[in-house]
């Protein structure tokens, strides 16, 4: 290795170790016994790791007046899970198809659409939650899960995503599969899907996780404690338990570490996704 690679390594080496810390740090604060992060200088490393924050987390245990505190996170780990496999399922049922049509057919009112699309992008989401929850309201879908999911099923990035990644798809192709007989659907599933195999799991990746880890729209919406995701959930944990900085850490821990392993089995798939154009060859 040269001078200049070696510079490279480290350099790239120090960025890793700055982002790396706070989670190193969380999960080891989530180890340590109540007040002990709250020492001067603050420990980086657990001198008596322990499980206690997490089985107090996830099961119920006695209160000081014999009864049973819960926090209910099972429940909430369970809603966010189904709700963000519901939210990827539907969203990509949506958009892969609204990305190919975009892309490959020729319609009426298309360039226009598409412009309208593209419009979107620059419009913050927070912009529309006021008249979204209010036509949510008008429908009865308040303090449901329909009302979490509703917004991003059919989400303008991924739309456009899948779009700029067919687009790659040489028409030849598909041309000539329509000289044989083939259909549009049996293009589109025989076909461009299975090109398509690295941009959808990358908008699979997206849209999980983006579910998952949505604190602000399900917290307008649900209203219902029974019904809260994770997120909202530790919320509203925080609230009666702001100093108990481990039992939070641990909280920090469990929604976290499902998505970093999530994406640590389908990163090969995810940069394949983002750098190569989506096209697998």
């Amino acid at each position: 290795m040269n001078a200049k690679g070696a510079v490279r390594t480290l350099i790239v080496a120090a960025f890793a170790l700055v982002v790396a810390a706070p989670l190193c740090w969380m999960v080891n604060v989530s180890l340590m016994p109540k007040g002990a992060s709250a020492s001067f200088p603050p420990p980086f490393w657990p001198t008596h790791p322990t499980l206690a924050n997490y089985r107090e987390l996830l099961f119920p245990h006695p209160d000081a007046s014999g009864g049973s505190t819960s926090y209910k996170i099972v429940p909430a780990i369970v809603n966010s899970a189904a709700l963000a496999t519901l939210a990827t399922l539907l969203g990509l049922g949506l958009t892969l198809p609204a990305g190919y049509a975009f892309a490959k057919l020729r319609f009426a009112g298309q360039a226009q659409l598409l412009q309208g699309l593209l419009a979107l992008v620059v419009v913050p989401a927070q912009v529309a939650m006021l008249p979204l929850f209010l036509m949510l309201k008008w429908v009865g879908l308040v303090n449901s899960y329909a009302g979490v999911l509703a917004p991003g099923l059919a989400g303008v990035y991924g739309v456009l995503f899948v779009r700029q990644a067919t687009v790659a798809i040489p028409d030849e192709m598909l041309d000539a599969a329509r000289m044989d007989g083939a259909g549009e659907w049996r293009i589109f599933t025989g076909i461009v899907l299975p090109l398509l195999r690295p941009t959808i799991v990358t908008l699979a990746l997206f849209t999980f996780l983006t579910s998952w880890s949505d604190f602000l729209w399900p917290l307008i919406v649900i209203t219902d404690q029974n019904r809260y995701t994770l997120p909202v959930a530790l919320a509203a944990i925080s609230r009666e338990h702001a100093r108990d900085t481990e039992l939070m850490m641990a909280g920090a821990v469990l929604t976290t570490a499902p998505v970093l392993l999530l994406f640590g089995a389908l990163q090969r798939y995810y940069f394949t996704g983002v750098l190569g154009g989506g096209i697998k060859g």
